[in-house]
């Protein structure tokens, strides 16, 4: 084909001409639409997953406050206040001496209490040197046994011959060798060796009545301090127990720190007369600080023992966050403690979600780093996710 030809026809069939602009803009339009469309959904998808994850995964409550376990001061002797060392606010550390009570009478307790023991120490002593005097008197009885009988021996003797003179002279009085006034006189002594006899016995058997007597007696005596020596006998027990509680008494007129801890509630002034048991003031521990969180009953499925908490309170803001651990659950929740429980048993019955108290330690550093106060607003999330690993963990309801 010549250059002639090709050219007729080019001309005969003209090429294309360009795209307009607005139709390429549009379909870039379309593009980047769906483009958009599908980061969208993938990213709603995503973001989807994890508000759903994280939803089952914490629990979150901002019912919660600080609590702790108080330790109230109480005397355990009545007395009046005579020195007190602390106001309210002020932190005292265990075994600080916080107050005192006037010790006088305490004074004179200890001095009777001394005095009684050794006359307790006294009687068992006494009581110890008599047991000797006892045996004695036992053996005089034992001589006087002896004695009554050898003389029932001799009465019996006398009673013998008494008794054959008069025989004798009974069988002479009809020959008439014996006179009447002989054989009176006969008579009447076998009469006297009946009467010395019957008294000889009478003589031993007064004598065996007494060595029982002593017996009893030395018995009744060795019965207050058998087995036992003067330090140990019961009466001086009894006594040494009041001496030392004397002193006891004493010791009590000062009244320490049980803990460490900050001061709150006194309620007691130099000069008052206080009570045993009555409460003087309070000592709170603000290192041993813990989370009472109020959670509703239907957070609770998944929460057990150990689980770990994320914890800031309203004095610090978000930015300080305490981490601590679900140590246990209320017995009950607020209602059924409350003074007067709510009774259900009514036609007119509201189901009320009720709220459990949480227990949660907080970690001793960051009490430490940033102290806490009884009662301060708290933010509670409970990662329920934590103790997958931990199979001992146990479900609190």
């Amino acid at each position: 084909m010549s250059q002639t030809e090709q050219q007729e026809i080019d001309n005969t069939n003209p090429p294309a001409p360009p795209p307009a602009p607005a139709a390429k803009n549009a379909t870039r339009t379309r593009i980047i639409g769906f483009s958009v469309l599908a980061v969208v959904a993938v990213g709603g998808y995503f973001l989807y997953n994890y508000l759903e994850t994280n939803a089952s995964r914490y629990v979150k409550t901002d019912n919660a406050y600080a609590a702790a376990e108080l330790a109230q001061i109480t005397p355990k002797i009545s007395g009046t206040i005579t020195e007190l060392n602390v106001i309210d606010t002020q932190y005292v550390h265990q075994g600080d001496l916080i107050a005192k009570l006037g010790d006088s009478d305490q004074k004179l307790a200890i001095q009777e209490a001394e005095a009684q023991l050794q006359m307790a120490m006294r009687k068992v002593t006494g009581q110890m040197a008599s047991d000797k005097q006892f045996s004695a008197q036992i053996d005089a009885r034992d001589a006087d046994i002896k004695a009554a009988s050898e003389r029932i021996v001799a009465a019996n003797i006398d009673l013998q011959k008494t008794k054959v003179d008069l025989q004798r002279r009974q069988n002479l009085i009809g020959a008439g060798a014996v006179s009447g006034d002989e054989l009176t006189n006969a008579k009447h002594a076998y009469d006297a060796s009946i009467y010395n006899l019957a008294l000889a016995k009478a003589s031993l058997e007064q004598a065996k009545a007494n060595k029982l007597a002593a017996i009893g007696t030395r018995n009744s005596n060795a019965a207050s301090f058998a087995n036992s020596t003067i330090s140990d006998n019961p009466e001086v027990l009894l006594a040494k127990t009041r001496l030392q509680q004397a002193r006891n008494n004493q010791d009590d007129t000062n009244i320490y720190a049980p803990i460490s801890g900050v001061i709150a509630r006194r309620q007691v002034q130099i000069g008052q007369k206080v009570q045993a048991g009555a409460s003087l003031m309070e000592i709170v521990p603000v290192d041993q600080i813990h989370i009472d969180a109020n959670f509703k009953e239907v957070q609770l499925r998944d929460v057990r023992l150990g689980q770990k908490v994320e914890v800031t309170s309203d004095l610090y803001g978000e930015k300080v966050v305490y981490h601590g651990t679900v140590v246990g659950f209320s017995g009950g929740t607020g209602s059924a403690f409350s003074l007067i429980p709510a009774q259900n048993a009514s036609g007119n019955w509201i189901k009320v979600v009720q709220r459990l108290p949480v227990r949660i330690n907080i970690d001793a550093k960051d009490l430490t780093k940033n102290p806490l106060k009884v009662g301060l607003s708290m933010k509670v999330k409970i990662d329920t996710w934590s103790d997958k690993n931990n199979s001992n963990a146990t479900k609190g309801k």
